[in-house]
């Protein structure tokens, strides 16, 4: 649907105007202009003493999906140094890619850049398009996101894929925006149809289904990914791809937004980075207990997580958090202690490589996605591990 102005009956009276609560509505070139901040309250139709506005249905030109080629995946970076999460993107764009018979792209943006976009190539990307200009020296989103447009408008890619970062997550819905089609974000399976529809799934309703969703109607079709959910694409012995250098009217680039400091962040460990994570759940008692949790931790040369519950406590920083609304993680080696294993934090550790589960309740959901667990108060069994640890026993001799 859509809200239009009758301009044969319009006289400008601003009756419009003065009723929008959400200032949608202005006076351009001698016409009433609806802007993007409508929320198709109506107010203005039943305010219009003319009866000059209205609601239509949008008809909308069908797609010619065969105009759509190409699977494109934005190459998230912090002065060309590449995050690793475009290397997980380009596996899976090789993967989908290969089902459709089309080519992967890599969209490069950013200032002294060219020689960088050689490495991606190592990938087994068909084609990196690479625009590298000064205005793109620092993330401003209004000129990346122009400069995204150019190329999607250019190269007519029918899947795009982007990084749920922070980045990602302020770039792809304004790219969405721009071509009026969908997004969907925080995927965690991809595939796609033979009609090249990308079928994007992620939890949904607090992780209590998985919802698929589908773009039948529009291209390009967007979808973020989080940080190691997808598997990172491996070199390729002899690669073919090629790169061209954009080129861009870089009035397009001029932003309204100036960057007048940059201050690096210090780098610190990752949960998402580790090898070992030992995770304390609900089961943990009181906060000082989180002692015994980083005890074995540093035994193992892993770090602590937790779940939102403690969180909620004040017994851990947000950025230790797993699940939907913390970290995806993909470590080696995953202790739990305390843990159910609701959904909400199994969606953001299904690629953990060896899980070991310690919960007294025998029902608990985690021991269902556990390679190893052990039913019993973790007061009791945490002390022994440590010691078993400390005297180089196997903990695996403890599991169920």
């Amino acid at each position: 649907m859509a809200l239009v102005v009758n301009h044969n009956k319009c006289t400008l009276c601003e009756v419009c105007i003065e009723a929008c609560p959400f200032n949608a509505i202005s006076v351009e070139e001698g016409k009433i202009v609806i802007d993007a901040a409508c929320k198709m309250c109506k107010i203005c139709i039943k305010k219009c003493p003319l009866e000059a506005m209205g609601i239509v249905d949008e008809v909308r030109p069908e797609i010619n999906k065969d105009d759509w080629k190409g699977i494109m995946v934005y190459v998230e970076h912090v002065e060309g140094n590449i995050h690793p999460v475009t290397y997980e993107l380009i596996g899976k764009a090789r993967e989908l890619a290969a089902k459709i018979n089309h080519p992967v792209y890599a969209l490069f943006l950013g200032d002294k850049i060219t020689k960088q976009g050689d490495k991606l190539l190592q990938y087994g990307v068909d084609k990196v398009f690479v625009y590298d200009y000064k205005e793109l020296e620092h993330f401003r989103v209004d000129s990346y996101t122009a400069a995204f447009e150019d190329c999607i408008n250019k190269v007519k890619p029918t899947i795009i894929l982007v990084g749920a970062t922070s980045v990602g997550r302020s770039l792809a819905p304004r790219i969405a925006t721009r071509f009026r089609t969908g997004l969907t974000a925080d995927c965690t399976v991809l595939d796609v149809k033979e009609n090249t529809d990308l079928v994007q799934i992620r939890p949904a309703f607090g992780g209590n289904i998985m919802a698929q969703i589908v773009t039948p109607n529009h291209r390009p079709q967007l979808a973020t990914v989080r940080y190691k959910v997808m598997d990172a694409a491996e070199k390729v012995k002899n690669p073919t791809g090629t790169l061209e250098v954009c080129e861009i009217d870089p009035k397009k680039l001029k932003s309204r937004i100036e960057v007048l400091k940059v201050a690096k962040k210090e780098k610190v460990a990752s949960i998402s980075d580790a090898d070992v994570l030992i995770v304390a759940g609900r089961g943990i008692k009181e906060k000082k207990d989180m002692a015994m949790v980083q005890e074995l931790a540093d035994l193992l040369g892993g770090q602590i997580a937790v779940t939102r519950p403690l969180i909620e406590a004040g017994w851990g920083n947000h950025s230790q958090q797993i699940g939907l609304s913390g970290r995806t993680v993909r470590p080696k080696l995953m202790i739990t202690l305390g843990v159910s294993g609701a959904v909400q934090f199994t969606a953001g550790m299904g690629g953990a490589e060896n899980v070991f589960a310690i919960n007294k309740d025998p029902n608990a959901p985690i021991f269902n996605v556990a390679h190893y667990g052990i039913v019993g108060d973790l007061y009791e069994v945490v002390p022994k591990l440590i010691q078993m640890i400390k005297n180089g026993e196997d903990i695996t001799e403890l599991a169920v």
